[in-house]
């Protein structure tokens, strides 16, 4: 961690990071792929994919008129399965977004989610209003590639230098370096034994200007009066 000069901006991967759905996209992508491949996969060929994107995601794996055909299969299941299998926002995560909105931060999302499970997700989840949001169909490229990091600091006015994206995924630390931005990586959703510490040492060659364990942790350091 460093003693850094405070962000302007606040920038937030949203699955893994705010929310839980690795249930529900598994499940989905499951589902969706199984009739284009002729088998369903399992959980670990999805963790083994690592989509970090989707309709891209889908696209890379069964070409561009398949890919999208299955896509609109995957947001039909995404939405029909929120409600059971996802799994809800992650604790903590509440009081910090609306402790950094009440020290004037703004706030926005860059996701690899599309557009219309966002907006399945926002509907359910009720995370609160952002200045910007950035999903899959906003952005140039998935992450982590850094334009969709960059639009989202132009839609804030704010210089991608005074911004802090902050991820569970070294995908999403890649990005923030890309983009110029400082970058903070989350252990809350490294709940299994030694997933953190494996984490850790990960991300280590990429150097986050802070690594926090818990939401509350993230509040006191932006937000001091906490």
């Amino acid at each position: 961690m460093t003693a850094a000069p405070l962000p302007r901006a606040i920038l937030f991967d949203l699955d893994g990071t705010l929310i839980d759905t690795w249930r529900l996209y598994g499940e989905s992508y499951q589902r969706a792929l199984e009739p284009f491949l002729g088998h369903r996969l399992t959980d670990e060929d999805v963790a083994r994919l690592r989509p970090t994107s989707e309709r891209g995601f889908l696209r890379e794996l069964l070409g561009p008129e398949r890919g999208d055909a299955c896509h609109a299969e995957f947001r039909r299941h995404y939405e029909e399965l929120h409600g059971a299998l996802a799994d809800g926002v992650y604790d903590g995560v509440r009081e910090m977004l609306a402790a950094l909105r009440s020290a004037g931060y703004p706030l926005g999302i860059v996701t690899g989610k599309g557009r219309h499970a966002w907006e399945v997700t926002e509907r359910e989840m009720a995370l609160g209003p952002f200045a910007v949001v950035v999903t899959e169909d906003d952005a140039e490229a998935p992450k982590p590639d850094p334009r969709g990091l960059l639009a989202a600091a132009r839609e804030m006015a704010v210089s991608p230098a005074e911004v802090v994206y902050v991820g569970d995924s070294t995908v999403d630390l890649e990005a923030g370096r890309a983009a110029g931005m400082r970058t903070a990586a989350v252990l809350w959703p490294k709940t299994g034994e030694g997933e953190a510490e494996r984490f850790v040492n990960r991300i280590a060659s990429l150097s986050p200007d802070w690594i926090f364990r818990h939401p509350a942790d993230l509040t006191r350091t932006f937000a001091r009066w906490c």
